[in-house]
């Protein structure tokens, strides 16, 4: 089973370079937390395979909504980052979502669609 984790970056905020980083790594590391809490046995595959990710970009808000709501209906672990407000956008700003590691036949449903950043 080949897993992956996808990190999904909103393109209309226009962040930095530096910002979206910081971002994408926000939405890493808040889905494998939550993957390890839910689906630790896909952690466990995930880390032994390398650690697979793809950065994929959405265009507003709604869109990481909608991604985070299909997770929800297929029970695939994610994380939705909103920004603490401390240097480029305002607080609680939705800036990325995490998604996985879950199995990549999951994520494709999902996530098939979107270009990369």
């Amino acid at each position: 089973m080949g897993l992956k984790q996808c990190i999904v970056i909103r393109r209309d905020l226009r962040m930095s370079v530096g910002k979206t980083a910081a971002q994408a790594a926000h939405a890493s590391v808040s889905a494998l937390e939550e993957a390890r809490r839910t689906r630790p046995e896909w952690v466990r595959l995930w880390l032994a395979e390398g650690q697979k990710k793809i950065v994929l970009k959405a265009d507003t808000a709604e869109e990481i909504k909608e991604l985070a709501q299909l997770c929800d209906m297929r029970g695939i672990p994610h994380s939705i980052i909103q920004d603490a407000g401390l240097t480029e956008l305002p607080p609680g700003t939705i800036t990325a979502l995490g998604i996985g590691p879950a199995p990549e036949e999951m994520l494709e449903p999902i996530t098939g669609k979107l270009k990369l950043l």
